[in-house]
């Protein structure tokens, strides 16, 4: 008799090894999650029903791993956020501001259209404002009681162009913005390779010059682009790209430093 199979994630959920299927997809695109032993790093992967499931501890301390591609980027741009207010655009699980309360923020403002996914710690921290569900390209100052010293942001399935103007008028002058690149939604989809990769170097270039591009025409510095550790899930490679908002005295708007 043939055993039934079900999807990966389906199935931690089910069994109750994580909270949501959400919870359960990043864990497995983190390569944490071991089926009969050997590792499965897509949620969409059919198992046996019965499949012996292993879920590896963390190889740091951050509820995705999320937050440790923004704690290696804020380290390379020696950037404190101690004592800042922050806002975490597109905070999913919470990776990003897990690690900035790890960082001492202030508060930390969590946006995303399914606040709900967002990991138990974080949403508890006190330093943690959840935000009503709302696309990052849409938030208005309004929507926060203050303007934030630091906005960071990871978004998928948008391109950071349509973004970054809707980002950049709830930053202080003189705030600081760090901003995951992904090529594979900077560049048209008929240049993304086999299975969502943008393995072009030139593509690359290109999706990433776009965003700066973007962030400078607003009015900000460029102060930065460093690649992003680890690689995305899916094999991309990724980028942290770090701006400045000008001040309307004494900078000239639009000036690009780098």
């Amino acid at each position: 008799m043939s055993r039934q199979k079900i999807r990966l994630d389906q199935l931690l959920f089910e069994r109750g090894l994580c909270e949501s299927r959400t919870r359960a997809a990043a864990l497995i695109m983190e390569g944490r999650v071991l089926v009969a032993g050997k590792v499965v790093d897509k949620p969409g992967t059919r198992v046996a029903d019965d499949a012996a499931i292993e879920i590896r501890k963390p190889l740091h301390p951050f509820v995705s791993r999320g937050g440790l591609k923004l704690e290696n980027a804020l380290g390379q741009f020696k950037l404190d956020v101690g004592g800042q207010v922050a806002l975490d655009a597109g905070s999913s699980t919470g990776g990003f501001s897990d690690c900035l309360l790890s960082r001492g923020v202030r508060r930390c403002y969590a946006l995303d259209v399914n606040v709900a996914q967002l990991h138990e710690r974080v949403r508890a921290h006190p330093n943690i404002v959840v935000l009503p569900p709302k696309n990052a390209r849409h938030i208005e100052p309004e929507d926060l009681p203050e303007r934030v010293d630091l906005v960071v942001a990871d978004l998928s399935f948008i391109s950071l162009r349509l973004v970054l103007p809707a980002l950049f008028r709830v930053l202080k002058p003189g705030g600081r913005m760090v901003v995951l690149i992904k090529p594979q939604f900077e560049v048209g989809k008929g240049e993304v390779g086999k299975g969502g990769v943008v393995r072009d170097e030139g593509l690359r270039k290109k999706a990433v010059d776009g965003v700066i591009e973007a962030g400078v025409s607003l009015g900000m510095n460029h102060l930065g682009t460093i690649q992003a550790e680890p690689k995305g899930a899916d094999g991309n490679i990724e980028f942290f790209a770090l701006f400045e908002r000008l001040e309307k005295n004494g900078k000239q708007w639009g000036q690009a430093t780098s």
